[in-house]
């Protein structure tokens, strides 16, 4: 193609969010406008992208390709395949509603220092966190995808620090205290975890010469290079260490919680449903691609990891007393499982788990942003403060319900379909292990219903009282990801025809093939 479509889908938030934060100080409704509208542009343009993508053609399809850093070898290089269109489709869809979501989280607010909350930077920033998130799942530089790897911290530093939730029941200065508490230790964390992979990418860079994740690639398949067991594992280390961190996975997670429950609920969702996906993604795309060897020697231990994370997250979820901490632990278990669909290694466990990022982003974000807006209502975070709200507010009620359904996977709904995929594909190469990740799912009914029963039902609290229902802005959010989750949960064919092939290129990366039954199909013909 002559005209650069990645880069376009790119260029256009981070051109947008430019423009948005150069809007004046007083014009902070047309700075909301303009960043809604270059959302929505960037979804049709995320579209055009799904639409022009073959499913059966190459592996890596509209490609841009041109030298950048020429002395090292460093080159602008994009390319998408099923995977990376799936999850640029998901980041472009969830970004309006985002800022839909978050009309007014940012708006000016007075507090004892008698600083204003600047409007146009919320805004600006999460426009240049989707440009950098689309952008790293179009990279196959490896150098390229590392700087937006790191890039993205920063504005997500801010919005977790600069932007908090205002539903805080201490002191102003205590909770501006804990906002930089969480958005020290996102940072902190996400930078130990790119360090690491920095190092990861010198060493790979001296072993293959270049940074072209299709030249390595190519390398390695014809021969050409060689690269010691020693060294794989060591560079496959480096990598999977700093994406374990950004999924998050046990023991890596503890960043997480803090940072969900200090944001806003649309900077929330944005952390989870969006910038965590690069980490998963990461691991099939790098991990996997680069260092099949090591990836296979790996396996056991991450496995294991990935099934303390599933059951771990959905015990502690149970306990929690806040609803967008338990939100957080539910988001850590749901990423055990994606981990455990990509390391078990067959075809059904990578579609699921690939399913699994986009139907997990969608999900919870319609959890996550109706039970902002529940907060914003009453002005806490705490599950106790809440009761019989389906009796003054049943709409909220209903959506939240919906979210809640979505997030324990009930059949019918986006998520099961993958959570089914990831298990069927779990069990039939690891049967014990898929029988420890089933009690996740019983854990998951627990915490959601719940978390519905003590804030939904019961007798009606004074303080819920007079709680207004949704306002047709919050249906506008709530109503269309409801739509989407019943769509791609009774005909998910749109997803996995694209998603498919892009995984039958990863597990012949690997060299794995999908384990035979054990009872051998009967000869129709003999049995007569």
């Amino acid at each position: 193609m002559s005209f650069p479509l990645l880069t376009a889908t790119a260029a256009v938030p981070a051109v947008g969010a430019i423009l948005t934060a150069a809007v004046p100080a007083a014009r902070r409704t047309a700075a909301k406008w303009l960043a809604l509208l270059v959302s929505l542009a960037t979804l049709v343009l995320a579209g055009i992208v799904f639409a022009r993508f073959e499913p059966g053609g190459d592996r890596y399809q509209l490609v841009e390709s041109h030298s950048w850093i020429r002395d090292f070898g460093v080159r602008y290089e994009l390319g998408v395949d099923g995977i990376g269109v799936a999850l640029i489709a998901l980041t472009a869809l969830l970004i309006p509603f985002i800022v839909l979501a978050g009309w007014h989280d940012a708006d000016p607010l007075e507090t004892h220092s008698k600083r204003w909350r600047p409007t146009q930077g919320f805004f600006a920033l999460i426009l240049m966190v989707e440009a950098m998130v689309i952008l790293s799942f179009e990279a196959t530089d490896v150098f390229l995808f590392y700087i937006l790897f790191e890039a993205m911290l920063i504005p997500m530093y801010f919005l977790i620090g600069g932007f908090g939730d205002r539903a805080h029941s201490g002191t102003d200065e205590n909770a501006a205290a804990q906002r930089s508490y969480a958005a020290v230790k996102f940072l902190l964390y996400n930078l130990v975890g790119g360090l690491i992979m920095l190092a990861a990418v010198i060493g790979l860079y001296t072993v293959a010469g270049n940074f072209s994740l299709t030249e390595i690639a190519e390398a390695r398949a014809n021969g050409s290079l060689e690269m010691a067991g020693s060294t794989e594992k060591w560079l496959f280390l480096g990598f999977f260490f700093a994406f374990a961190v950004k999924a998050p996975l046990w023991p890596l997670h503890t960043w997480l919680p803090n940072a969900m429950g200090e944001a806003t609920a649309p900077v929330a969702v944005l952390i989870t449903a969006v910038v965590d996906k690069v980490g998963t993604f990461a691991m099939l795309r790098f991990c996997l691609g680069l260092f099949p060897e090591a990836s296979k020697w790996a396996t056991p231990a991450i496995v294991v990891l990935a099934l303390i994370s599933i059951v771990y997250g959905a015990l502690v979820a149970v306990g929690q007393r806040d609803i967008k901490r338990l939100v957080a632990y539910a988001s850590i278990s749901h990423f055990g499982f994606i981990i455990l669909g990509i390391f078990a290694m067959t075809s059904q466990g990578q579609s699921g788990a690939t399913l699994y990022m986009v139907n997990h982003g969608i999900s919870t974000a319609a959890l996550m942003l109706v039970a902002g807006f529940l907060i914003s209502r009453r002005g806490s975070r705490l599950i106790a403060d809440y009761g019989g709200v389906q009796k003054v507010a049943p709409v909220l009620a209903g959506t939240f319900l919906i979210g809640g359904l979505a997030t324990l996977s009930l059949p019918g709904l986006a998520p099961f379909v993958s959570e089914f995929l990831v298990l069927v594909g779990t069990f039939a190469r690891y049967p014990v292990a898929g029988i420890v990740a089933t009690t996740g799912i019983v854990l998951a009914a627990l915490y959601v219903l719940v978390l519905y029963q003590r804030t939904m039902t019961g007798p009606v609290k004074e303080e819920v009282r007079s709680m207004p229902d949704l306002r047709p802005r919050e249906l506008a959010v709530a109503a269309p990801l409801i739509a989407v989750l019943l769509f791609l949960g009774v005909f998910p064919k749109p997803l996995t025809d694209v998603v498919n092939p892009a995984v039958q290129h990863t597990m012949s990366d690997v060299q794995r093939t999908d384990p035979q039954p054990e009872v051998p199909v009967q000869n129709v013909e003999a049995a007569k």
